[in-house]
């Protein structure tokens, strides 16, 4: 079969599958959250989770769930992104410019950020565990299901060591537009 075939009827498919729940329209479930992409990094061993939710009428965000390996970091969103003289990344969840979705607020994060060994000049860190940052949005003024992107970036590091970081990686997603919730 030809790849274009087997790519469309995989769409499909998810389409299929999102539709049969409690919410029809979107596919959210009775929890209110559709998970639109998983998975592991290679280069730095991060575990990341981006959920669309939908907590109530009319709001809607993207909540991306990092989780470093044990005994590692990650940076604050309101680092610089290039770090503080170089040091760290921020952890950030971002709309790329292209985006059909659009950004209405601030991004806001699970846990408060520290200083590093009380270093005032330092860059501010999570504790070591999982972050979750959260983006309220608007879905596409549009019917059905929109691919889309997100952009990622993130740097786990322990008190000896940084892995590689993940610098504004695209992430593919499929989301519903907002006339699909709407009736």
């Amino acid at each position: 079969m030809p790849k274009r075939f087997i790519d469309i009827l995989a769409i499909f498919l998810l389409m299929v599958m999102f539709s049969v729940s409690s919410v029809p329209e979107l596919g959210l479930g009775s929890s209110g959250s559709l998970l639109l992409a998983s998975y592991i990094d290679i280069t730095n061993k991060v575990t990341v989770s981006i959920k669309l939710t939908h907590p109530k009428e009319g709001s809607f965000f993207l909540e991306a769930n990092f989780i470093p390996p044990s005994g590692y970091h990650l940076y604050s969103k309101d680092l610089p992104v290039t770090g503080i003289n170089g040091q760290g990344r921020p952890t950030l969840l971002e709309l790329p410019s292209n985006s059909r979705m659009q950004s209405i607020g601030a991004l806001s994060e699970s846990v408060g950020a520290d200083m590093v060994d009380d270093e005032p000049d330092g860059p501010l860190v999570y504790p070591d565990g999982p972050v979750t940052l959260t983006l309220p949005i608007k879905l596409p003024l549009t019917r059905g299901w929109v691919n889309d992107q997100i952009s990622l970036t993130y740097m786990p590091c322990s008190a000896l060591s940084c892995k590689v970081p993940t610098i504004a990686k695209l992430i593919p997603v499929i989301v519903p537009g907002v006339l699909s919730v709407v009736p």
